[in-house]
């Protein structure tokens, strides 16, 4: 049976969570719950630092499947985990782009380094 940690939240200044966390298969499955953009990123960071500060921690899918916009301060949040990750050889991933956060991820040539994929189990397979 596979271990599975307990979902995790984060607040944002909008009073709603801006994100859940929960660790599978030495994957970290971060869930955005709003639009990443100035007001969420500080959260979202400090909260997935302490997890891979924690160790175990191969991989991240970051599920956009609730989520209508990114901005710049989002490209940085996934471009630090992806350096942070790498360093150790580990990987990043996404899901649940819809057609706003598609063109974002294409101009910023984020799919260069970041795979996306259809499912959240179908990227979980690509962390082991």
């Amino acid at each position: 049976m596979e271990r599975q940690e307990p979902l995790k939240k984060t607040s944002s200044t909008k009073g709603k969570e801006a994100a859940e966390y929960h660790i599978k298969d030495k994957c970290l499955i971060i869930k955005v719950k709003q639009d990443l953009d100035h007001h969420n990123t500080l959260s979202i960071r400090e909260q997935s630092d302490k997890l891979l500060e924690k160790g175990q921690i191969k991989s991240i899918v970051f599920d956009f499947s609730g989520t209508d916009f990114m901005d710049s301060s989002g490209i940085g949040v996934i471009m630090g985990r992806y350096k942070r990750l790498t360093l150790s050889g580990g990987k990043i991933f996404v899901t649940g782009i819809n057609h706003n956060l598609d063109r974002i991820f294409r101009m910023s040539g984020l799919y260069r380094i970041v795979p996306k994929f259809d499912s959240i189990e179908e990227a979980i397979t690509r962390c082991r």
